[in-house]
C-alpha cells in the first residue's frame, strides 16, 4: 500500500477521522439546541385564530375570571374551551354588527362549533391533569404566562419533558396559596413581599389546600402567631421569621390561627407541600405520573 498511499496519507486519516468526530458531536448539540428552540416548542408565537380573541382585553380590561369560560378548569382533567354560548351571553347584546366577530355570530346561528387553533398541545401519549395541579396551588400563571398581558395568546413556556420535570422535581418553587390560583400578578414570598399563613385542621374528605389560610397583610392584633419550630423534614431555617412591628397594615382574618411568617418561597412551598399533602419529588418525577 506504500507505493499507492503517501506517507502524509497517515496524518490525513487521523485529521479525518477527528473532524468527523467533532463534526457529529456539533450536529449532535445543534439538534439538541433545535428541539428546544421556538422553532419546535413554538414559544412566543401566535398563531392564527378564527376570531383574534384578546385575553388582556377581557381579563385585565374587562375583569372576566378564567372559569368563566374554562369551566372545568377546577374539577376535570381539561380546562375546556368556552361554547359559542359563552361569548354570545355578551356578544348578544354588544358588538352585535362587528365584523370581527361575524365567525361568532355565524357559529351561534348554524350550531357548529368554532374551530380554534390550538396553543398548548401535548403529545397524545401525555396525560396532564389541570384538576390536581389548579387544586395543589399551581397558579395558571405558571403555566401559561401572563395571559391578561396578551393580546393574542401565545405558549410561554417550552411544556416540554424537562420542564414539566424541573417542577416535578422541586415544586415548593411554584406553589402558592389556592386563593391566589388565578391571580397573575402573584408575587413569589420574598423579604420585600412577605406572605402569612396559618394551618387549621379540616373534617375528613375536605380538599387539603382548604386547611390552609395566607394572607399578604400582617394579621390584625390579637391574632396568634405560630411559634417558628420547624415542621418533620423541613430545615429550621427556612420556615419563617418573625413578625416586626413595622410590616404592612392588619388584615382581618380569622382569630385564633397561628400564623407564620414567610419571606421566601422555599419556605412558603416547602409550608404548603406539607399542608396540601403532595407527594414527594421522588414520585411526583416518577414516569407512570405523566404516562399511563
Amino acid at each position: 500500500m506504500a507505493q499507492i498511499f503517501d506517507r502524509s496519507s497517515n496524518a490525513l486519516a487521523r485529521m479525518s477521522l477527528i473532524l468527523t468526530g467533532l463534526l457529529i458531536i456539533a450536529l449532535g448539540l445543534t439538534l439538541d439546541e433545535l428541539q428546544r428552540s421556538p422553532w419546535v416548542t413554538r414559544q412566543g408565537q401566535r398563531a392564527d385564530q378564527p376570531v383574534p380573541f384578546s385575553h388582556k382585553h377581557h381579563v385585565e380590561g374587562l375583569g372576566l375570571q378564567c372559569q368563566y369560560c374554562h369551566t372545568t378548569v377546577e374539577d376535570s382533567s381539561y380546562a375546556g374551551i368556552p361554547p359559542t354560548k359563552t361569548c354570545m351571553n355578551c356578544h348578544s347584546q354588544i358588538w352585535t354588527d362587528a365584523q370581527i366577530l361575524q365567525p361568532v355570530r355565524t357559529s351561534w346561528e348554524t350550531g357548529k362549533s368554532i374551530t380554534w387553533t390550538r396553543v398548548h398541545d401535548l403529545p397524545d401519549f401525555v396525560f396532564f391533569n389541570h384538576e390536581i395541579h389548579v387544586n395543589k396551588g399551581i397558579g395558571c400563571s405558571t403555566c401559561h404566562g401572563r395571559v391578561d398581558e396578551m393580546p393574542i395568546m401565545y405558549a410561554q413556556n417550552s411544556l416540554q419533558m424537562e420542564w414539566c420535570l424541573n417542577c416535578h422535581r422541586n415544586p415548593a418553587k411554584n406553589l402558592r396559596p389556592t386563593s391566589e390560583i388565578y391571580n397573575m400578578a402573584w408575587k413569589a414570598a420574598s423579604e420585600l413581599h412577605p406572605v402569612w399563613c396559618a394551618a387549621e385542621t379540616v373534617n375528613s374528605g375536605t380538599p387539603t389546600a382548604e386547611s390552609v389560610t395566607c394572607t399578604e397583610k400582617r394579621p390584625q392584633a390579637g391574632v396568634q402567631m405560630a411559634d417558628l419550630s420547624p415542621p418533620a423534614g423541613l430545615h429550621p431555617q427556612t420556615v419563617g421569621t418573625a413578625l416586626r412591628s413595622e410590616d404592612t397594615a392588619p388584615a382581618l382574618l380569622p382569630a385564633g390561627l397561628g400564623y407564620t411568617k414567610f419571606t421566601s418561597q422555599e419556605a412558603l412551598g416547602l409550608f404548603l407541600i406539607q399542608h396540601y399533602k403532595i407527594r414527594p419529588p421522588r414520585e411526583l418525577s416518577s414516569c407512570e405520573v405523566c404516562h399511563r
